[in-house]
């Protein structure tokens, strides 16, 4: 686990006819990487947007590009967000019978790869893809729509990828429902990077996203709390 807690602001929540405002007035207010929700219409029921925004928006910021492909088939438009200017390209462990070959083809167009698992899907769809990943994205909503109810029923989940993960360099996100008020839980689980769009595009940019981001990283932060009082308390 990273020392620090990273914040995703998902576009999938801003204003769409002023994305590339939106985009550099988040990185600006302190978000860490920019997430790209691609959504496809067919393995979610929501049609989002694809790779020439992800080329349109590039140019913008020097934030990582934090590509999620809610798409099926995914294998056919790997290239594509590579070459539109992801830094991240994660697939889902449900969108194809080869994980594996995704996640190496990815790694191989110097992306880092991440796999994503929906709210129904256990964590053993991954155990043998851990030396494939950079990335592993817990889905604590069901995924096509923003602005869902955090699920803490995978909070165990999370806990769970933690222990797998082991001393692994790898990043645990969570996406779906992040608000103040349950980014403590996630990341006391194991969760370092936390991806949140209405409770970040919320007001009217500059200093409202600035504080909302704000709000979550430092709600976040009481999530290692317990650990370092057991720190302090062993010395």
């Amino acid at each position: 686990m990273t020392d620090d807690i990273l914040i995703s602001p998902s576009l999938l929540a801003a204003d769409f006819a002023r994305l590339g405002e939106e985009v550099a007035s988040v990185a600006a207010a302190g978000a860490d990487w920019i997430h790209c929700d691609i959504m496809d219409g067919h393995f979610v029921p929501n049609i989002s947007f694809g790779a020439d925004v992800i080329k349109a928006i590039r140019p913008l910021t020097a934030k990582p590009l934090d590509v999620h492909l809610m798409i099926a088939p995914v294998e056919p438009y790997l290239e594509v967000f590579a070459k539109a200017g992801a830094d991240i390209i994660t697939v889902h462990a449900e969108a194809g019978p080869h994980l594996d070959r995704s996640l190496q083809r990815i790694r191989t167009m110097g992306k880092k790869a991440g796999v994503s698992l929906c709210p129904a899907t256990p964590e053993t769809a991954i155990q043998y893809v851990l030396d494939r990943v950079d990335l592993i994205l817990v889905m604590t909503v069901n995924p096509g729509f923003g602005g869902q109810s955090f699920l803490g029923s995978q909070i165990e989940k999370i806990a769970r990828i933690r222990n797998m993960i082991g001393d692994r360099p790898i990043h645990l996100e969570v996406d779906g429902g992040i608000t103040p008020d349950n980014a403590a839980s996630a990341v006391a689980a194991g969760a370092d990077v936390l991806v949140a769009g209405s409770a970040v595009f919320r007001g009217h940019g500059g200093l409202d996203y600035a504080n909302n981001i704000a709000a979550i990283r430092n709600a976040a932060k009481g999530g290692r709390a317990p650990a370092v009082r057991l720190r302090s308390a062993a010395g």
